[in-house]
């Protein structure tokens, strides 16, 4: 049976929930490799809708986070609540705004943010049982809170950000938009992908590496 990787989305559109790059590229490099997939999300409210012309809210509208997410998984995907670790050999999660506001409340209060409580159960499964973790883009920001301190992430080199995953307990490493940091000790791998790619081949590079990477450790 090929290796079972869980997906995990925040929505869709960068501005509010995942990045469509970022998941789509995740996606075709775990099915270039031959490892089956499947995606989940939270089945919630968004934090907000943001018009992605404007980069504005979009006042009074509302979207549920499983129902925008299943746009991207062309419908295959169940809800979070349902994702099961010992079903999946690692697990991914794709950047986007979605990460640092319905995964999390990083986007309004950085350090001090609380991590949604499903995702930090099914990741605690992985992480205990030494399964692979995947995280691109601004998602890394949530390691610490969702794995615990010391564990090497890197979203690049936002000072901000950086500031703000130190001042939880993690370690960040700066890292250009086309390599990967690996933790081999917590079997955690990371990458910049948007928060520095400037066009789709370059944050191409970078999540294939990771998405490479995943599939190397969940060989040993």
């Amino acid at each position: 049976m090929s290796k079972q990787v869980a997906v995990i989305l925040s929505g869709c559109g960068v501005q509010d929930g995942s990045e469509i790059y970022e998941t789509t590229l995740t996606l075709l490099r775990l099915d270039q490799l031959g490892i089956g997939y499947r995606c989940f999300a939270p089945d919630m409210a968004q934090h907000h809708v943001i018009d992605h012309r404007s980069g504005e809210a979009a006042e009074g509208e509302t979207r549920n986070v499983l129902t925008e997410a299943a746009r991207l998984a062309r419908g295959e995907i169940s809800p979070l609540a349902e994702l099961a670790a010992d079903e999946f050999d690692a697990v991914i999660l794709p950047g986007g705004f979605g990460a640092a506001k319905n995964l999390s409340s990083f986007a309004e209060k950085g350090a001090e943010m609380e991590v949604l409580e499903t995702l930090a159960e099914a990741l605690g499964e992985f992480h205990e049982a030494r399964k692979p973790i995947g995280l691109m883009c601004i998602a890394p920001v949530m390691v610490p809170k969702l794995l615990g301190p010391g564990i090497a992430v890197t979203i690049g080199h936002d000072p901000g950000v950086s500031g703000a995953i130190s001042a939880m307990g993690g370690l960040h490493r700066s890292c250009g938009v086309e390599e990967i940091v690996v933790d081999f000790e917590n079997r955690v791998v990371t990458t910049p992908a948007y928060m520095l790619a400037t066009r789709i081949s370059e944050a191409a590079v970078g999540i294939f590496k990771l998405v490479d990477r995943i599939d190397e450790l969940m060989d040993l």
